[in-house]
C-alpha cells in the first residue's frame, strides 16, 4: 500500500511534539501539530476511525477501501485485514461500501462497523490477531453502523446508527444486536444523526452530526440507559471523539476542518483547524501526550492524513 511520511515514524513525530511543546503548553491545549503521513486518495485510503494500543501503534479504518490497517512507531504500515466487498453496495446515504468505528481488545482482537446496504455483510465484524475477518453480529442492512465502543469489563459492544438514530449493544463474543438507546437526541434531522461513540465514567457518550450536538446516557446498574443527556451544543458536523484524561473533557473532530476543545460545561474552542493540515477530520485518538487525528479528505477531496499533535495535560 502507498503511504508516504512527512515525518520519519510516529515515534520521531511524538518526541519532536514533546521537546517543542514546552514554550506554548502554559497558554494552549495543544501545540506543535504536524503531519505525520499521507495517504493515497487514488486507493481510498481514507480513514475513518481510529484507536491506539499501549506501543502506539495506531490502527485505522480506510472507509471505502474496506480495510484495517495498522501504523507502528517506526513508521511500518500493515494492511491487517480487507473486507469482503458486496455484490452490489446500496449503502444508505452512502452508496458504497462503507467502514466505520474500530475498537481493540486488550488480547488484540480489532472489532469494526461494516455498512453495505446489503443483509449478508452490513454488521460488526471481528479480526482476531492473524485470523481474517468475519461477522459477530447482523445489523439491519437500511442502517448506517458507524460509531463503535468496547466495554473490556462487561464485554459488550455499544454501536451507534446513523441513519436510524439508535446505539446498538451486543456482546463482543458475538451474538444477536438490541437497541440499548433511542431518542430524538440521537435521530437524524438531514443526513446522520448518531455518529461518534465512547465509553467514559460509566456513561455512554455520542455525537450527533446534523444537530451538533455532544451527549451522555449513564448506564443504569442494570445496565440498561438512564436518560440521554445534552452536554454541548453548537458544533455543526461534528464527527468522533476522544476524551482528553482529565475529566469529562473531549476533543472533537468536525467535517468542517476543525478539532473543538469541549470543556465539561459544554463551552468549546477550536484547537486545529485547516491551517493545520485538517482535510475533513473523523476521529480522535489519545495516546499519553499525543493526539492523534485522521483526515479522511470526504469534503476536500484532497490530501487524506494522520495529524499528530501535543498534548497539554
Amino acid at each position: 500500500m502507498h503511504v508516504r511520511a512527512t515525518v520519519t515514524t510516529l515515534a520521531a513525530a511524538a518526541a519532536l511534539l514533546t521537546s517543542a511543546a514546552t514554550a506554548t503548553a502554559a497558554t494552549e491545549p495543544l501545540s506543535e501539530p504536524c503531519i505525520a503521513a499521507h495517504f493515497s486518495l487514488a486507493a481510498s485510503q481514507q480513514p475513518e476511525n481510529i484507536t491506539v494500543d499501549r506501543t502506539g501503534s495506531a490502527y485505522l479504518t480506510y472507509s471505502f477501501a474496506r480495510q484495517i490497517v495498522r501504523i507502528t512507531p517506526s513508521g511500518h504500515t500493515q494492511v491487517l485485514a480487507t473486507l469482503p466487498a458486496p455484490a452490489k453496495a446500496s449503502t444508505p446515504n452512502l452508496g458504497r461500501a462503507f467502514v466505520g468505528g474500530i475498537a481493540r481488545a486488550d488480547d488484540g482482537t480489532l472489532y469494526v462497523t461494516y455498512a453495505t446496504g446489503t443483509a449478508d455483510l452490513t454488521g460488526v465484524w471481528a479480526v482476531r490477531p492473524g485470523g481474517r475477518p468475519h461477522r459477530i453480529a447482523a445489523l439491519p442492512a437500511d442502517g448506517l453502523p458507524n460509531g463503535l465502543a468496547l466495554d473490556e469489563r462487561t464485554q459488550n459492544l455499544y454501536v451507534t446508527d446513523s441513519v436510524h438514530g439508535v446505539i446498538y449493544r451486543l456482546p463482543a463474543q458475538g451474538g444477536e444486536a438490541t437497541v440499548w438507546a433511542r431518542g430524538e437526541e440521537l435521530e437524524p434531522s438531514t443526513f446522520a444523526g448518531a455518529n461518534g461513540l465512547k465509553l467514559h465514567n460509566g456513561a455512554v457518550w455520542a455525537t450527533n452530526l446534523d444537530k451538533g450536538t455532544v451527549l451522555r446516557i449513564p448506564v443504569t446498574a442494570r445496565g440498561t440507559a438512564a436518560t440521554i443527556q445534552v452536554r454541548a451544543t453548537g458544533m455543526p458536523s461534528i464527527d468522533d471523539f476522544a476524551f482528553t484524561g482529565r475529566g469529562d473533557t473531549l476533543l472533537a473532530a468536525r467535517d468542517d476542518n476543525q478539532v473543538d476543545l469541549v470543556r465539561p460545561d459544554g463551552t468549546h474552542t477550536a484547537v486545529l483547524t485547516a491551517a493545520d493540515g485538517l482535510r475533513t477530520p473523523t476521529s480522535v485518538a489519545v495516546h499519553n501526550h499525543t493526539v492523534y487525528v485522521p483526515s479522511a479528505a470526504y469534503l476536500t477531496n484532497e490530501d487524506p492524513n494522520l495529524l499528530v499533535a501535543h498534548l497539554d495535560r
